[in-house]
């Protein structure tokens, strides 16, 4: 079984022109392309580490060559990241890349909110999908209802991504309840 530092020169040195770890990370960059895969199930090919839900994509400016690894490896290894042509610094880079997360954790609830309003065609799913499209969050009252609903159907989630907010919940009221049929608003 080889040791860190040993994978990840395994895994870089071939496709660098350098010969040296510090030289070699110096040829490769962020190219702002991500992928959420939806499950923590593939593998940075940089440290080997597994289970991870989200992909980044880097490149070697010499090589042409690319690797999909995780945030972590970025910041570690002080991948180069850059906006608009500007070099970010350690602190900026972090803050890009938990900008990013959030923005696919965003895009994932969504996916699932799209999904439920699909299958149920209901007025209040229909509305709770414009609502957290315009403001980001749920209600507590939307929130029940969704994950309920999305439990019921299997529709693939993380309850955590969802951001809920527990100030006045004025903006949108509906009281709801069970009816055989399924959804009632009162």
């Amino acid at each position: 079984m080889s040791t860190y530092p040993q994978r990840v020169a395994d895994n870089i040195l071939p496709l660098s022109q350098a010969e040296t770890l510090p030289e070699a990370f110096g040829e490769w960059y962020f190219t702002g392309i991500t992928e959420d895969h939806e499950q923590a199930i593939e593998e940075c090919e940089l440290c080997n580490q597994e289970q991870l839900r989200y992909h980044f994509k880097i490149k070697n400016k010499n090589t042409h060559k690319h690797l999909w690894i995780g945030s972590q490896c970025i910041i570690k290894f002080k991948v180069a990241v850059f906006e608009d042509d500007r070099l970010l610094d350690e602190k900026e880079t972090k803050k890009k890349l938990n900008s990013l997360i959030k923005k696919m954790r965003f895009t994932s609830c969504m996916n699932a909110l799209r999904q439920l309003a699909q299958k149920e065609n209901h007025n209040i799913l229909d509305n709770a999908l414009d609502f957290y499209q315009k403001n980001k969050y749920l209600t507590p009252k939307l929130s029940f209802v969704i994950f309920w609903r999305l439990k019921s159907h299997g529709i693939d989630h993380s309850p955590s991504f969802f951001k809920v907010s527990l100030k006045g919940s004025s903006t949108f009221h509906m009281d709801f309840s069970m009816e055989p049929a399924g959804l009632a608003i009162m």
